[in-house]
This record gives structure tokens, C-alpha cells and sequence, in this order.
């Protein structure tokens, strides 16, 4: 799967994914009365607006990056609603071409996370058939709850050919709170690579692993330091744009071959058309706007590659 990725940024040259996390307050006046004319003001009428605004953004860009990555949270919100609109975009997403990140963050016990494994990149067996759930390409995992939560994931990316991304060191600002610690000198975030390391050798696809590690944009000393400790593991990289982080940042993110990281932007996108800067296409243009703003993102990147 990491190679299917690295393929589709060779491809685009665009090494970013577009988070899809969609608020109602970013989705302009127009899309929300029709799907509430339609719906109401109800859980189905808002997930509805999220699912026609998400589409019109992939529609506009699409063709320009290789992959998109949708928090489930912002859909898990509307409850079940919500959910069919989360697996609407998954789906669609990939007709487009498209690699899907599942933003879920998962990690529990090994029989649970197991479950979702299975529900998130596997499949269930239901009597004699067998159906996949979700079906996103990779999927984000938090490894507090060390090997036995993770590697039931690692299981199901090694049979289906899936991806992971495991936290080792996040754009939020409290995360030095657990992460930065020192344990036996050395700070819990280096820890947590060594363990992603060793998870991933079992999990190699080329030259990389289909086990790869979330490292935040808006630490780049630490950035610096995880590239030498993981140099076969791809990053995704949170915190660029919205966060703070600026293409100078996320270098060190980088191989010197320009591989080794995908790039995440939110807001920064899907919502570009409030900024100032793309003010000029208006809430009715919303999704030229993002067009535009995913086509400035891939040049500041690359201008440090």
C-alpha cells in the first residue's frame, strides 16, 4: 500500500493529502439551506451538506494530489448520519483514484483492536460471506496500549495490503506533556520509533514500510532527530498551514531522495475560501479556492525538496 502511495505523489508531485474535516460553519450558506430544504435541520440534513461539500472539493482536486485524509470525528459527531457520509466520502474518494487515511486514532486491548482492524482495513465474516467495512487504505493508530494493541493492525495490513500511521509525535501543543518525557534519559516519543520501527520490519513493501509513524509539523528539531531513527518509515505530516507549520519545518520530514513523508492540510484547504487570501472566489466558489490553495501548498513544499 506505502507504495501505491509513493507512486501517486511521484505521479502528482504533490507529497500532501488533503484532511477532509468538514464543520458546518465552514460549509457555505448555499450548500447548507439546500440540504436542509431537502432534510431539515435535522442529523441527516447536516450530514448530507458535509458529504455535498466534501465531494465538491474532491471534484476540484482530485487530479492534483494522491490522497485525502477524512478525521472521522468531524462525521462521528452527527451519529449514524454522519457515518454513511464518512463512508460516502471513503468510497468516492476512491472511485476519484484517490488513497484514503482514516483519521480514527484507534488502539485498545489486542480483541478490540482487532475489531478495528477488521472494521476500519479488513474484512468481517457474516455466515458464509464476507464484507469490509469501512475499507480505507490506511488508517492513523495510537500505540499507548504498546504491541498487543498494534499489532492486530500490523495482522490485517500484512494480509490486505493496507497502511498505518502510528502517533509518535504530534502537532498539538500539549503533546511534549506524555511524549517529551524522559525515560532513561531519552524522551518517550524516540521510544515509541524504536517500536515503530520493529513493527514496520515486519511489514515492508519496497522500500518503505506499510507502517509509518504521525510526526508533527510544528517540531522540527524532533522531526529532524525521528528522520534518523526511522529512515524506511513514511510520515504523515500534521501541523502545516492552519497549525503553524511552514514548508521550512516539515524539511527535515523528508529523505534526501524527496520521499519519506505526506504532507496533511485541513482548513488550510477545504476552507481556503475564507482566508484573505482566496477571499476573491467567494463562499459560491469554494472549491476553486481549495484548488488553488492545494496548487500553492504543493509549490511551498516542494520549493524545500
Amino acid at each position: 500500500m506505502i507504495q501505491q502511495l509513493i507512486e501517486k505523489i511521484k505521479k502528482t508531485k504533490a507529497p500532501i493529502c488533503v484532511g477532509l474535516d468538514p464543520m458546518l460553519n465552514y460549509i457555505p450558506e448555499h450548500i447548507l439551506k439546500k440540504s436542509y430544504n431537502e432534510f431539515g435541520e435535522t442529523l441527516e440534513g447536516a450530514a448530507d451538506a458535509i458529504w455535498q461539500f466534501n465531494k465538491e472539493i474532491v471534484d476540484h482536486t482530485c487530479d492534483l494530489i494522491p490522497s485525502v485524509k477524512p478525521q472521522i470525528a468531524m462525521y462521528e459527531q452527527f451519529g449514524i448520519e454522519g457515518l454513511k457520509s464518512y463512508q460516502k466520502t471513503v468510497d468516492y474518494c476512491q472511485q476519484k483514484g484517490l488513497l484514503v487515511i482514516g483519521d480514527a486514532k484507534r488502539g485498545d486491548i489486542g480483541s478490540t483492536s482487532a475489531a478495528y482492524a477488521t472494521g476500519h482495513l479488513g474484512k468481517v465474516q457474516v455466515g458464509s460471506k464476507t464484507y469490509s467495512g469501512f475499507h480505507t487504505d490506511f488508517l492513523t493508530v495510537n500505540p499507548y496500549l504498546g504491541t498487543d494493541g498494534v499489532k492486530p493492525f500490523v495482522d490485517v495490513c500484512n494480509s490486505e495490503d493496507k497502511g498505518l500511521f502510528v502517533l509518535v509525535k504530534t502537532s498539538n501543543p500539549s503533546s511534549g506533556e506524555f511524549q517529551d518525557r524522559l525515560i532513561d534519559g531519552r524522551p518517550l516519543y524516540e521510544l515509541v520509533a524504536e517500536k515503530v520501527v520493529e513493527w514496520g520490519d515486519t511489514c515492508m513493501d519496497g522500500d518503505y514500510s506499510n507502517v509509518g509513524a504521525v510526526v508533527g509539523a510544528t517540531y522540527p528539531e524532533m522531526s529532524k532527530i525521528l528522520r534518523k531513527l526511522m529512515p524506511r518509515t513514511y510520515f504523515l505530516v500534521p501541523g502545516y498551514g492552519a497549525q503553524g507549520g511552514t514548508a521550512a519545518d516539515l524539511a527535515h520530514c523528508f529523505n534526501e531522495d524527496g520521499l519519506g513523508a505526506v504532507v496533511n492540510s485541513s482548513r488550510g484547504i477545504i476552507a481556503a475560501y475564507r482566508l484573505e487570501k482566496y477571499k476573491q472566489f467567494g463562499p459560491e466558489h469554494f472549491a476553486e479556492a481549495s484548488r488553488q490553495a492545494v496548487i500553492d501548498m504543493v509549490a511551498d513544499i516542494n520549493s524545500v525538496l
